[in-house]
This record gives structure tokens, sequence and C-alpha cells, in this order.
């Protein structure tokens, strides 16, 4: 017989109190991550004035290199 023997009742409350432990922590982390990307999506959005400020580049047909038009 082992020296220490954990009765079913006790691993369950464990199995429980761990699974909501990580359930918690991946809820957190979602979070976390959905604020960032919202935060850089809206970082990432351009005022059409300043974009317009912006230079264009294009491809030159002759020798096939990327321009500032």
């Amino acid at each position: 017989m082992p020296p220490f023997v954990i009765s079913p009742l006790v691993k369950i409350a464990l199995g429980v109190l761990g699974t909501g432990a990580i359930v918690h922590w991946t809820v957190k982390e979602m979070r976390r991550l959905n604020e960032e990307i919202e935060r850089v999506r809206m970082a990432s959005t351009v005022d059409p004035a300043t974009r317009r400020g912006l230079p264009t580049l294009r491809r030159d047909p002759r020798t096939d290199e990327w321009r500032v038009s």
C-alpha cells in the first residue's frame, strides 16, 4: 500500500480547481490579445489628408524598378 493515499473526492476537487485556473488564465489572455489587436488596428488607421501627403510608389516599366511618382 502506498504511504500517501488521496481520496477520489480530493482528486476531483484538485482537478476542478486546476481546470478553473486554466480557464481563468485563458480568458484573461484572450482579452489582453484582443485589446492589443484593437489598439494596433486603431493606430494603423491613417487620416485621409495625411495619406495624400505620402509618396506613392509605381513600377517603372522600362527598368522594372519601383519609383516615387
